[in-house]
């Protein structure tokens, strides 16, 4: 397998994993699920669910190059940069379009697939190129847990801003009901 053709079964594990984290914290509800996996349907849960996608492949696409005798050296830093970079394009790409036309589960999907095409692009390109500095992967996974605490923290303290409303079931983070 090459590395242009990990990159496209990539695409299409990642959003498949969408599915499934959707829906993790529903299935299992707990402290460790609720940190990873979107806990109500505020648009800062869903970017949670994305990254955490991202993430979790990183884990399994290190044994899928390795087996492929991809070098790995760069793997921490390429998911870290393409966790970031996936969810970011979902933003610039769905927020204006969701303000304007509203939610439509479709558009939803396909911008989700876009991004993650683009993130894969963008991580085709850092493992290609072998970039990889010293301690990259020390400093990468530190990121990574780092962006997990803040996680956790607004989960279950969210500010109450747009971004993290939940309108289905009006509330905010993970029990934070509006009242009246």
């Amino acid at each position: 397998m090459t590395l242009k053709q990990t990159r496209i079964l990539a695409v299409f594990i990642i959003f498949i994993l969408n599915f499934f984290f959707h829906f993790g914290y529903d299935w299992l509800p707990n402290t460790l699920f609720s940190i990873f996996f979107p806990v109500n349907e505020s648009i800062f849960e869903h970017m949670k669910m994305i990254f955490s996608s991202v993430i979790f492949y990183g884990i399994i696409d290190y044994f899928i190059l390795k087996k492929n005798n991809i070098n790995t050296n760069s793997i921490i830093f390429s998911t870290l940069i393409t966790s970031l970079s996936t969810v970011g394009i979902f933003l610039i790409i769905w927020l204006p379009l969701f303000y304007k036309l509203g939610e439509n589960m479709f558009l939803t999907i396909t911008m989700l697939f876009i991004s993650i095409v683009t993130g894969q692009i963008i991580n085709y390109f850092l493992i290609k190129k072998e970039i990889h500095f010293r301690y990259s992967s020390i400093i990468s996974t530190s990121i990574i847990i780092l962006i997990y605490v803040v996680l956790a923290y607004l989960t279950y303290n969210p500010p109450k801003i747009e971004l993290f409303f939940d309108s289905k079931e009006e509330k905010y983070g993970i029990n934070t009901y509006v009242v009246g």
